[in-house]
């Protein structure tokens, strides 16, 4: 049985647990990353700066929970899912 790895069965599991995703860096190194969109889990943090930058629906930016801090990654670049 094939997974699920569409952009909202993906956002959905994020949002609902931590989730480990194998997905390929620009550079071409592979990495696994513990990571969720659960607010609880989430640092708040003042953000200093104002960035305005335009939604790319390409990218999904979640909170990894080994570095405490955002990260993001493209969905076409996802390897695998891990719950």
């Amino acid at each position: 049985m094939a997974k699920d790895l569409s952009k909202t069965n993906i956002q959905n599991l994020l949002h609902n647990g931590i989730v480990n995703i194998e997905f390929t860096k620009v550079d071409g190194s592979t990495r696994l990353m513990k990571c969720t969109l659960m607010e609880n889990f989430i640092t708040k943090y003042n953000n200093k700066t104002e960035r305005k930058k335009q939604p790319n629906n390409d990218v999904i930016s979640v909170w990894d929970i080994e570095k405490s801090d955002w990260r993001s990654f493209r969905y076409d670049s996802i390897i695998d899912v891990y719950k």
